[in-house]
């Protein structure tokens, strides 16, 4: 097999390790992967201002404030106005919420993560310029993208096989 074959096939592996785990994920506790993302960062930071938290987690306040609806829905998240400032909103788990993040596996970015800085800064480098060259090569180095292994929309529901939304267990 030719090494542009072998790499073809890499990234198909990466992408479809993302995929799966977004599905297993989804059958697990009834989140998307950027919905978990969100709630792990609340859990480990605490109250945020909706600003804040899209910083955090490097998307646009719109798809987060998307996420969110999406997770107030499910009553997974609780939006507070301020009691010194009523402009502004603070985001925070409910105990359902806290309560589902009590037995959410570890992601793949959680292990990648950990991997990649267990690396030698040189090492770090290496895959940084590979992966850049990458994304120049398929022409993706402009689009606008979140740290997160996942496909697809990042404010789309949980869907099942069939289609159908599905519901945070309780």
């Amino acid at each position: 097999m030719k090494d542009s074959q072998k790499s073809l096939v890499l990234l198909r592996q990466i992408i479809r390790s993302t995929d799966m785990q977004d599905k297993e994920i989804s059958r697990l506790i009834g989140l998307t992967l950027p919905q978990l993302i969100l709630m792990q960062t609340l859990r480990e930071i605490g109250q945020m201002t909706p600003g804040e938290l899209s910083k955090e987690v490097v998307l646009t306040q719109a798809t987060v404030t998307s996420i969110l609806d999406r997770l107030e829905k499910k009553a997974l998240i609780l939006r507070e106005r301020g009691s010194e400032d009523k402009r502004k909103v603070w985001i925070s788990l409910t105990d359902a919420g806290a309560e589902l993040m009590k037995g959410v596996p570890a992601t793949r970015q959680e292990l990648f993560v950990r991997h990649f800085e267990d690396m030698q800064p040189w090492e770090q480098s290496m895959i940084v310029a590979s992966l850049e060259r990458v994304a120049f090569m398929l022409n993706a180095q402009h689009l606008d993208a979140a740290p997160v292994l996942d496909i697809g929309q990042l404010d789309r529901p949980s869907e099942d096989a069939s289609g159908q939304e599905i519901s945070t267990p309780e």
